[in-house]
């Protein structure tokens, strides 16, 4: 079924849907010296901020008396993980990087990488050597939604996995959605958004090259800005109507920004607060002169990015962070991909009888309330 729909929706053939040892081999012959130290350090950054938070994290060992003798929480690794990797339009090496590589630190024993193949059935190259210098285990030339099916409920040749990550367009979005009653997802990642709020210190020129930064990704990208100043405002117009028709990637870019784009002018700082959390974008950068204080308040923005020298291309591959990111107004409920979307809570619990006769009393009174007799039963027959 996972070929059949490959050829219907990718209109590709392929006998062989895992990569192979050959392909890996000829890969690593494809890519420059330059692009792996590149990847190598992107790889390097994050996993260095990734082990960092891992050491930060609480013990979680109970403190003080417990009404048990003994609690402890311990964080274990998920076992296996499936990370989408897109294709389409556009290569996507540093997307491996950011999945591969964290749930490599989480200490993922099985690390499934899928991703569309080109028209010559065959995936990028600098894609099969980051995933396998990253820890991936397994690599497969399969992409859309039937990709994620595959992942999720298993084939002859494709085990399933017990959690499904990365970003991908809709079909693999409303996918991820269908299948995560079943199988584990870390979010619904669409089409990239980039909000920018900024006031009459902010560069226009820089405003507008952060927006077609991220326009060039696909033409169902959303690229705006916040702002109180009309001014601004313009002067932003302008930058954007006299770069965009000489860029690379210009069709892309002008379906994107025309299409989805916008220009918010609001009444006041508390607006532009009010409006940005409202639509909790993937991205928000602000390049306004009080940008550390303006942080504080937002909450929705899936990564927060402070002042002019921090730009969301930067983010994309080497400040360290995640780009795999909340879009579609999820950035209200959680953050980015890190290391937790790849670890369980797990909770260890060791009674006795002592504390059993302690707390008779109080658990007789609760199941009565409840109406659960045979609950006070199960622990009384352990007091004879």
């Amino acid at each position: 079924a996972v070929k059949k729909y490959e050829r219907k929706f990718n209109g590709r053939k392929t006998s062989q849907l895992r990569v192979s040892a050959k392909e890996i081999k000829e890969a690593q012959s494809k890519i420059s010296r330059d692009e792996l130290d590149a990847l190598t350090l992107m790889s390097g950054a994050l996993r260095w901020n990734t082990n960092e938070f891992l050491s930060s994290l609480p013990s979680l060992k109970k403190k003080g008396r417990s009404p048990v003798p003994s609690i402890s929480y311990t964080f274990v690794p998920i076992p296996s993980v499936g990370c989408y990797i897109p294709g389409g339009q556009a290569r996507y090496p540093s997307s491996v990087v950011m999945s591969v590589t964290t749930a490599k630190c989480a200490g993922v024993k099985r690390i499934v990488v899928v991703s569309p193949p080109g028209r010559d059935g065959k995936l990028d190259p600098s894609t099969i050597v980051t995933a396998k210098r990253c820890g991936a285990t397994e690599i497969y030339k399969i992409g859309g939604a039937q990709a994620i099916g595959a992942l999720a409920y298993g084939t002859k040749s494709i085990p399933k996995v017990d959690k499904i990550v990365g970003p991908g367009g809709k079909f693999v979005s409303i996918a991820k959605s269908l299948v995560s009653d079943q199988t584990a997802i870390d979010m619904i990642a669409g089409p990239t958004e980039l909000g920018i709020i900024v006031d009459t210190n902010a560069n226009p020129e820089l405003v507008a090259l952060d927006l077609i930064s991220q326009a060039e990704h696909s033409k169902d990208t959303m690229c705006f800005v916040i702002t109180t100043s009309k001014t601004v405002a313009k002067q932003i117009q302008k930058s954007l109507e006299k770069l965009i028709p000489d860029v690379e990637r210009s069709a892309i870019v002008k379906q994107s920004i025309s299409k989805n784009g916008f220009i918010a002018v609001c009444k006041n700082q508390n607006e532009m607060i009010e409006l940005a959390n409202k639509i909790a974008p993937e991205h928000l950068e602000l390049m306004v002169g009080n940008a550390k204080t303006l942080s504080k308040k937002i909450t929705g923005a899936g990564l927060l990015l402070i002042g002019k020298n921090t730009p969301s291309a930067a983010s994309d591959y080497i400040l360290g962070t995640n780009h795999i990111l909340p879009t579609n107004g999820f950035g209200r409920t959680r953050g980015g991909l890190s290391v937790l979307d790849f670890l369980k809570l797990q909770t260890v619990v060791e009674s006795n009888k002592k504390r059993f006769l302690e707390l008779r009393d109080s658990l007789k009174v609760l199941t009565d309330a409840e109406g659960f007799p045979n609950h006070f039963r199960a622990v009384e027959r352990r007091l004879d």
